[in-house]
């Protein structure tokens, strides 16, 4: 399942209902190498990213700008503002328990929207 982030960008998150396997451990961390800025939590099953922007509404239009994308592929992260500008991504894929390919292709196009942004 390793993809490098420009591979992730073509794909298009899939649905998922469950049933199939959740990535193992290793499968996650050598994913995890295609999106680096997302942290990988030790029991695989979770990648997260926290950034700062330059204030409040530079946080909101992407956040704005996430809800879309997310929308548009049917895979929702979680979303924690806190302290003004600072904004924390979660992603899993809640059917599985754990982590699927879906997470990997949002964290890259997250990284792009983030980009643009200019954090």
């Amino acid at each position: 399942m390793s993809a490098s982030s420009d591979e992730l960008l073509r794909k298009k998150c899939l649905p998922c209902e469950g049933g199939v396997e959740a990535c193992s451990l290793e499968q996650a961390r050598m994913q995890q190498g295609a999106v680096p800025r997302w942290e990988l939590r030790a029991d695989g099953k979770w990648i997260d990213r926290t950034v700062r922007f330059k204030n409040f509404v530079k946080m909101m239009e992407a956040v704005h700008r996430i809800a879309e994308l997310s929308e548009a592929e049917g895979h929702h992260p979680d979303l924690h503002l806190t302290g003004y500008r600072n904004l924390k991504i979660e992603l899993t894929t809640h059917a599985i328990g754990g982590l699927s390919e879906n997470d990997f292709i949002l964290a890259a196009k997250i990284d792009a929207i983030l980009a643009q942004a200019g954090v």
